[in-house]
């Protein structure tokens, strides 16, 4: 029960990795406020309560800043605190070709994927600045990290957010409120599910997550170990990083096998 006694708010929750950090956080614990826009979001709550923890479902904009602000206030109402928040909701924007563009399809990807863990930042912190601390996880991508894992917008939405958590944790500094990132690799989730039914529909599906060390794709749970992690006081001493869960994706330049240049 390594989240015991806290208050948990995780955006993103109704599918993937959000609702796998959900469910994993209320099995150790914390009583959950779950965010997202769709509709599956009540799949989470359910699949919480059943086993017997404690969940709000709300369904809201985490890059509306009213909207964040009024979400922590009701989880320190109804919970009577807050002291972990996940931000982890994002879009990924598809792969259109760099030249074709627009202005509104930067917007849209940065509204979300950095805007939201800002709101989520500024929101929470005000709360756990005057309460003793707590911890804030917001999901990135090894994409944020170098080229070619997604499409330029999303790339640099997620680069935005490694830069924002290192910066956060420093105008946090010495109160208490640690700030890290989640950088995952290829994860079968709602976003990525194209891909994969892509290749199985090709009968490639044995290369999928070829590229890293692993030689796998990971799975929603295994990022949400990580956010637990982060979460717990386990990781007290962990603060303004942004850590890769990708199989090792990250830890090479691209090579042909065999050869060094």
């Amino acid at each position: 029960m390594r989240l015991a006694g806290k208050r948990a708010i995780v955006t993103g929750a109704a599918s993937g990795i959000g609702r796998a950090s959900a469910v994993l956080f209320a099995a150790e614990g914390a009583a959950v406020v779950a965010v997202d826009v769709a509709d599956e979001l009540d799949g989470t709550r359910r699949e919480i309560e059943r086993a017997g923890g404690r969940c709000l479902a709300r369904k809201l904009d985490a890059a509306d800043e009213a909207a964040v602000q009024s979400l922590v206030n009701e989880c320190v109402k109804e919970f009577g605190g807050l002291e972990v928040v996940y931000a982890n909701a994002g879009i990924g924007g598809g792969l259109v070709p760099f030249f074709e563009l627009s202005a509104s399809d930067w917007e849209r990807v940065l509204r979300v994927n950095l805007i939201g863990p800002f709101l989520a930042i500024k929101c929470a912190s005000a709360h756990m600045r005057a309460h003793g601390g707590g911890s804030i996880v917001c999901t990135a991508s090894v994409a944020g990290l170098r080229s070619g894992a997604g499409g330029t917008p999303y790339s640099a939405s997620k680069a935005g957010v490694i830069s924002l958590v290192q910066t956060a944790a420093n105008q946090l500094s010495g109160t208490g409120v640690r700030v890290n990132a989640i950088c995952p690799g290829l994860i079968e989730t709602g976003m990525t599910r194209p891909i994969f039914e892509l290749a199985r529909a090709r009968g490639s599906e044995q290369k999928i997550g070829q590229l890293n060390p692993l030689k796998r794709a990971g799975q929603p749970i295994e990022i949400a170990r990580m956010a637990l992690f982060l979460a717990s006081d386990e990781a007290s001493y962990v603060n303004g990083q942004a850590i890769a869960v990708d199989g090792g994706l990250s830890s090479s330049h691209p090579v042909v096998p065999g050869r060094l240049a």
